[in-house]
C-alpha cells in the first residue's frame, strides 16, 4: 500500500532534519521519562484519556541546561496547516457549555468541535500537545510546528510549507510566531542554537498583546465560574442545601485545593476516592489539601486557622462527600474545576480572579451576610485607572481599607511589579524588590469572613500578596498598623457613615503623603458626606472630580458614582482649581446577562481606552492624544470649590446655557415633525 500525502510530508522533514543531523524522535519514541509522562496524563486530541503521539519530537539542548522540546504535527489534505479564531489565536479546546456534565474520562461532550479541530489541524494538534507538556511537567518553554504538505511529484512532497511558534509560561503560554522556523531548519543544529534562543528570546509580549489576553483569560473565567454556579444552581438539591456564602466556601477551597504547590503533589479527580467514611472521605481531603496549600504559600497559623474555620462547615457535609453511584458532589465539582478553572489561574497574569466568582455569584443573589448590598466588583478598568490616578509605582505603599476581593491591590501590584522590571536590571535586585512589593508594600482589610478569603485566595495568586491582609473592622485597627502608606486605594460601603467617607477622612489621616483615590456614590460629594468631607479638606486638597456613568457596575448596583482625586497632607486652598469631568459617556456599552460572559457585557463601542487615556493624562497634566472631554464640549470644567466639603459634583460646577442654540432648535423641530408623524399615523390606523 503505497503512503498516504500525511507520511510523506513526516518523511520530508525527516530528512530534512537527517541532513542537518538533528536528533529527532518518531511517534512510537519517548525523548524522556518527564516528557512521555506528560504526554500520556493529558487528554487525548479526542478529549478522552488516550495518549498522545506527536508525528516527529525534538528536545534542543544548547549545553547550559536550558532544554526545549519541540512537537511537530503533520497533516496531508489541503488548508490543513492551522486554524485559527476571530481573534487571531490558535484554537484549543476552549468551548464550554454550561450544560456539560463532565466526567473523569470526558471532562467535555464529544461534540466538542474544537476537538476535531485539533485532530485536523497540524499547528493546531502541535499546539495541544505543547500545552501537554507546560502543563505537566516542569519545562516552561516549547517550540510547536505544524508541516502540511498535498502535492506529490516523483515521489516528493512538491507544496511543503512549515508554520512554527514558540510558547512559554513567561508569555502566559500565548504562542508567538518563530518566523525563521518556517524555512530554516538549520537553526536547530548545535551549533545554531545560540541564534535561535536569542530570537525567542525577544519574542516578548506586548503590552496590547498583554491586555487582549488579559481580557481574553477574564472573559474565559468568568464565563466558566457561571456555568459551574448555573449547574449547582439548577441542581434542586444543592440551591436548597448550600448558600451563597457556603458557594463561595466551596469555589475558593477546592481552587486552593486544585493549585500546584510546591512540596505537594498536585490533587487530581482521580484523588477523590468517594469513601463513605465520616473521618477520611472527599471532604476531609480537600481540608487537609487546602491547609498544605497555605502552610506551603507561607500563611501565617492565625491565617489558617481563619479560613479553615470560614471554609470547614462546608466540606464536612455529608451530603456534599457521601458518594452517590460511586461520586460523590465534591469529586463532581473540582472535576470541573480541575478541567475549566484551574489552567486559567496558572498564568502570571495579575487579575481580580476571585471578584469574577464573587460576581457571578452575585448575578444569581446577593451575598448573604453583606446586608445593605454594597459587595460589588469595581471593574479591572477602572480599579487600574484609579491606581494610576494615584500615581502607583514600585516605591509605593498601598492600601484599601475595605478590600472586598482585593482588586485594587491587585491592579497595584500589577503596576507596581511592572515598574519594577522596567527600571531594575539587576535580576538579584529585581527579584528582592518583587519580593518587598509584595510582602511588605501592600496593605488590605476587610470584615466579611467569606470576602476575606477570597481576598486571600487572590493576593495568593499574585504570587503570595497576602501577606498584609486583615480580617477585622478597619475602623478598629486604621490607627494601629504602623503602614507607610502613600497611596489609597477605595469603593468603601456606601451604607457606612457619610455615605463611606468615614473610611477615607480615616485613612488619610494617617498618611504623610502622597495621593487617594476613592470611588464612592457621588452624593457624598454634594453634602452627604459630612462632616467628614469638609474635615478631609482641612489637611487634603481635592484634585479631581469624575462623575463615572451610571450603570458602571452593569446592574449590580444601582448608584451614581464619582471618583475622588485627593494629594495627601496638603490643605485644600479656596482658590486651588480642581479638574471636574463628565466621564458618563466612557466609550463603554454595558448590559447585564447573567449568562453572558464579560466580552459580551461589556463592548468598547466607542474608543473606551482612548477616552480613560484622555482624562487619565488630564488629571496627571500630561499632553493628551485625544480631547473628548474638554469646556467647548461641555464634558470638562477646571473650577474651584468652598472649604464646606458640599460641592464636589461635576453637576454643581456645569454651565447651563438659557440661551437655545442652532442644534438645540434644530432638534426640537426635528422631535416636533416625528411626534407629529406618529400622530397622522396613528390616526389613520384608528380609522
Amino acid at each position: 500500500m503505497s503512503k498516504s500525502v500525511e507520511e510523506k510530508v513526516e518523511d520530508y522533514y525527516k530528512a530534512v532534519l537527517d541532513r542537518l543531523y538533528v536528533p529527532r524522535f518518531d511517534k512510537t519514541q519517548q525523548i524522556n521519562t518527564e516528557i512521555g509522562r506528560a504526554l500520556d496524563q493529558a487528554q487525548s486530541k479526542s478529549g478522552g484519556r488516550g495518549k498522545n503521539f506527536p508525528d516527529i519530537q525534538l528536545l534542543l539542548d544548547d549545553g547550559h541546561a536550558r532544554r526545549i522540546p519541540v512537537m511537530i504535527e503533520a497533516k496531508g489534505s489541503k488548508n490543513r496547516l492551522e486554524k485559527l479564531d476571530a481573534n487571531g489565536q490558535i484554537i484549543q479546546v476552549t468551548k464550554f457549555k454550561s450544560d456539560s456534565k463532565p466526567t473523569a474520562k470526558h471532562p467535555h461532550k464529544k461534540g466538542d468541535p474544537n476537538y476535531s479541530t485539533i485532530q485536523t489541524f497540524a499547528v493546531n494538534g502541535a499546539l495541544h500537545y505543547g500545552k501537554a507538556i507546560l502543563d505537566h511537567s516542569s519545562y516552561r518553554e516549547v517550540i510547536i510546528i505544524g508541516i502540511n504538505g498535498t502535492e506529490i511529484r516523483d515521489n516528493q512532497v512538491a507544496d511543503p510549507i512549515a508554520k512554527a511558534y514558540y510558547v512559554s509560561k513567561d508569555n502566559n503560554e500565548l504562542p508567538k510566531e518563530v518566523t525563521t522556523l518556517a524555512h530554516d531548519w538549520s537553526l536547530f543544529q548545535k551549533g545554531n542554537l545560540s541564534e535561535l534562543y536569542t530570537q525567542l528570546d525577544h519574542l516578548k509580549l506586548t503590552d496590547a498583546e498583554v491586555e487582549k489576553l488579559t481580557a481574553l483569560t477574564e472573559d474565559r473565567l468568568e464565563e466558566r465560574v457561571k456555568a459551574i454556579h448555573q449547574r449547582l444552581y439548577d441542581d434542586a438539591d444543592l440551591k436548597t442545601m448550600l448558600g451563597v456564602n457556603e458557594k463561595l466556601y466551596l469555589f475558593s477551597g477546592l481552587i486552593m485545593a486544585g493549585l500546584k504547590t510546591n512540596g505537594v503533589d498536585e490533587l487530581k479527580p482521580d484523588g477523590l476516592t468517594g469513601n463513605s467514611d465520616p473521618d477520611y472521605n472527599d471532604g476531609t481531603i480537600v481540608i487537609g489539601r487546602i491547609k498544605a496549600f497555605l502552610h506551603q504559600r507561607n500563611a501565617s497559623q492565625e491565617k489558617i486557622k481563619v479560613i479553615v474555620d470560614l471554609i470547614q462547615n462546608v466540606f464536612e457535609k455529608p451530603e456534599l462527600w457521601r458518594p452517590v453511584h460511586g461520586e460523590s458532589i465534591i469529586h463532581s465539582v473540582y472535576q470541573q474545576i480541575y478541567t475549566d478553572i484551574l489552567p486559567l489561574l496558572a498564568s502570571n497574569l495579575h487579575l481580580d480572579f476571585t471578584g469574577k466568582i464573587l460576581n457571578s455569584l452575585n448575578d444569581w443573589v446577593a451575598i448573604e451576610n453583606d446586608q445593605q448590598n454594597d459587595v460589588v466588583l469595581t471593574p479591572r478598568y477602572v480599579t487600574r485607572f484609579m491606581a494610576q490616578m494615584a500615581r502607583t509605582n514600585m516605591n509605593s505603599f498601598v492600601w484599601d481599607t475595605a478590600m472586598g476581593s482585593g482588586g485594587f491591590l491587585v491592579s497595584a501590584m500589577d503596576l507596581m511589579i511592572k515598574d519594577a522590571q522596567a527600571k531594575i536590571a539587576d535580576p538579584d535586585k529585581l527579584k528582592n524588590k518583587l519580593q518587598n512589593i509584595k510582602q511588605r508594600q501592600l496593605l488590605g482589610i476587610e470584615v466579611l469572613g467569606n470576602i476575606y478569603v477570597l481576598s486571600v485566595l487572590n493576593m495568593i495568586l499574585m504570587g503570595d500578596g497576602s501577606s498584609n491582609l486583615r480580617h477585622a473592622d478597619s475602623h478598629d485597627i486604621y490607627d494601629k498598623l504602623n503602614f507607610p502608606a502613600n497611596v489609597f486605594l477605595l469603593n468603601p460601603p456606601y451604607s457606612a457613615k457619610g455615605k463611606g467617607m468615614i473610611f477615607v477622612d480615616e485613612a488619610l489621616s494617617q498618611m504623610n503623603s502622597g495621593y487617594a483615590a476613592v470611588l464612592i456614590q457621588e452624593n457624598a460629594g454634594s453634602g452627604n458626606g459630612l462632616p467628614y468631607t469638609q474635615h478631609i479638606l482641612q489637611n487634603n486638597t481635592l484634585l479631581a472630580s469624575i462623575h463615572m456613568p451610571a450603570d458602571l457596575f452593569g446592574g449590580k448596583a444601582s448608584v451614581q458614582t464619582a471618583i475622588y482625586l485627593f494629594e495627601v497632607n496638603r490643605p485644600h486652598a479656596k482658590d486651588d482649581i480642581v479638574k471636574f469631568f463628565d466621564f458618563s459617556n466612557d466609550g463603554y456599552t454595558r448590559q447585564n446577562r447573567k449568562k453572558s460572559s464579560q466580552e459580551v457585557n461589556l463592548r468598547d463601542t466607542d474608543h473606551a481606552k482612548e477616552r480613560y487615556a484622555e482624562v487619565l493624562a488630564r488629571v496627571l497634566g500630561k499632553k493628551t492624544k485625544t480631547d473628548y472631554y474638554t469646556e467647548a464640549k461641555g464634558t470638562y470644567k477646571a473650577d474651584s470649590i468652598s472649604l464646606s466639603g458640599d460641592d464636589w459634583t461635576y453637576g454643581q460646577h456645569r454651565e447651563i446655557s438659557i440661551f437655545p442654540s442652532e442644534k438645540d432648535f434644530s432638534k426640537t423641530v426635528a422631535d416636533f415633525l416625528a411626534w407629529k408623524v406618529g400622530q397622522v399615523m396613528k390616526g389613520e390606523e384608528d380609522q
